[in-house]
């Protein structure tokens, strides 16, 4: 934006600084340069203003009528979603407009699955526009410009570190009838560790989605979200729910999977910790609550790929409608194995969107359990130019710095006494001194499932992060609400236990959080 296109030849700089511009998006779009020298048009996250008269509903359909006059959206006005907002547009009082360029994009679909947002992509001089009419309507539709961040995205032995086996024999917590999201990057559908609970069979008025394109039906959304490319979303639902064993038989004595085998792929995959201790597949690859039902939110088509934070915020918005906001629990937890990390210079730790629509959720009754990342190690160079290894300390990633989260740091498999706290763990605390992570679960050499490319052959992979503790904790929060029901719907009570009956590893709690996360003691505790 030059400043003959700033309004009343302002100092472009001093307007995005000073207004509604987020500090992320401000130094994305000056990167150090004159304005105009860096790229036009920047993917955003459009945060509605609660003080637009008739609240953010009626503040976003008064900025997608605006949008809606271009004529290249013209096809767009025919979603049900822009005809209501057109109707509200209608009733809406006087306010100044914002002109939106030919080159300006929002999603109306991903956005639909919001309160309080529109996504999509714009102009450097649209950006400074709505910059300038911030300043000068205090009420108008618009609270905020974030930038949308990019994210960087069953089990055998594990399960019984955190002592899922004695909960399963004592109490029968194997989360029958509970319902979990996974927002990763989707789930191979035609696994057949998934089969002999029906895990990835919805529960009526349920289904999954994918929310990393437009699909014309939510059926080919639901399809697209059962489709892994990846295998990170795989991977993370096989800790959580199902079962792989080459013995199980039909009720009538048949086996389940005829000639089915098990491979196991133990190449060095993400973090590498150790050679893999597979002598011989395992003839059954149990989940932590196997009888747990799955919901695939498909928001990254690579657990490596630019897909931005929009469409995690879309899917917590997915969750939230199917909940009724709170009023009608199906879906009882999510999991979020994913993040990204953050410059404190742009907003406070736990005060990003994310952070915020995490904490919303968890409000409304959903438990929301968050890998703390894997920024835990690093170097550090010593007065000769020397680099020597080092802890990091806090590195917790968003949105594992969102306060009512479950934050979950990673231990080893079956030695964590012995081991502590994995190298790569993201270490606390929050930059505004917050005690993260909670908890920890076994992060090092899972085996769970991967995308197979051969019939009848269930095929694992070993991988460690602390993408793969979330899931166990995940698990075993599933486990619990299925053995004691009176606590659906209260997560913050839910975490409070865990974190009463962790077993102390005798690290810091910058490394441990409360410690290794115990289903059996905390059902022992209530």
């Amino acid at each position: 934006m030059t400043a003959e296109e700033t309004p009343g030849n302002m100092d472009p700089n001093s307007i995005l600084l000073h207004s509604c511009v987020s500090r992320d998006l401000y130094e994305a779009m000056t990167q150090g340069k004159p304005p105009g020298s860096a790229r036009d048009a920047f993917s955003v996250m459009i945060e509605m203003n609660n003080n637009f008269p008739g609240g953010a509903r009626m503040a976003r359909a008064a900025l997608v009528a605006s949008y809606l006059e271009k004529a290249d959206v013209a096809n767009e006005r025919k979603l049900g979603f822009v005809a209501e907002i057109m109707a509200l547009a209608e009733i809406q009082g006087p306010w100044k407009k914002i002109g939106f360029n030919a080159s300006d994009e929002l999603n109306l679909v991903t956005s639909s699955f919001t309160e309080g947002y529109l996504f999509g992509r714009l102009s450097r001089g649209t950006i400074g526009r709505i910059a300038q009419n911030c300043q000068e309507e205090r009420d108008g539709p618009i609270y905020k410009l974030w930038l949308d961040q990019p994210f960087q995205a069953s089990v055998y032995k594990s399960y019984k570190t955190i002592k899922c086996d004695a909960a399963r024999v004592a109490f029968g917590a194997q989360g029958e009838d509970i319902v979990w999201a996974v927002a990763d990057t989707g789930i191979d559908g035609t696994h057949p560790h998934f089969r002999p609970y029906d895990t990835l069979e919805p529960p009526a008025g349920l289904n999954h989605y994918d929310f990393t394109r437009t699909h014309e039906s939510d059926s080919a959304a639901a399809k697209a979200a059962l489709c892994d490319q990846d295998g990170h979303g795989t991977h993370v639902a096989g800790i959580i729910a199902g079962e792989t064993n080459v013995r199980m038989q039909t009720p009538e004595g048949k086996p389940l999977i005829d000639g089915m085998d098990i491979s196991i792929d133990t190449r060095p995959d993400g973090i590498r910790v150790e050679e893999s201790s597979l002598a011989r597949p395992p003839e059954m690859i149990l989940g932590v609550a196997p009888r747990t039902r799955l919901i695939s939110l498909k928001v990254l088509s690579r657990a490596r790929d630019d897909s931005g934070i929009s469409n995690v915020i879309a899917a917590i918005g997915y969750v939230q409608r199917l909940n009724e906001y709170g009023r009608n629990l199906r879906i009882h937890g999510l999991n979020l194995s994913l993040g990204y990390s953050f410059d404190p210079t742009w907003f406070a730790a736990g005060q990003s969107s994310i952070c915020k629509e995490v904490n919303r959720l968890v409000r409304s009754g959903v438990v929301v359990v968050v890998a703390a990342g894997n920024a835990g190690f690093g170097y550090v160079e010593d007065q000769n130019s020397r680099l020597h290894s080092s802890a990091n300390a806090s590195t917790i990633a968003d949105p594992g710095n969102a306060e009512l989260a479950i934050t979950v740091g990673s231990t080893h498999r079956d030695r964590p006494h012995e081991y502590g706290v994995s190298f790569f763990s993201a270490k606390g605390p929050t930059v505004d001194g917050r005690m993260k992570p909670d908890l920890l679960a076994p992060g090092e050499r899972i085996v769970s499932c991967h995308p197979g490319d051969k019939d009848r052959i269930a095929s694992f992979k070993e991988r460690s992060g602390t993408s793969m503790a979330a899931p166990h904790v995940s698990g075993l929060v599933a486990a619990l609400l299925s053995v004691r029901r009176e606590f659906i719907g209260q997560p913050e009570r839910v975490k409070q236990i865990l974190m009463d009956s962790a077993t102390d590893l005798g690290r810091v709690p910058s490394f441990q959080g409360a410690g290794l996360a115990d289903l059996m003691r905390a059902l022992q505790s209530i």
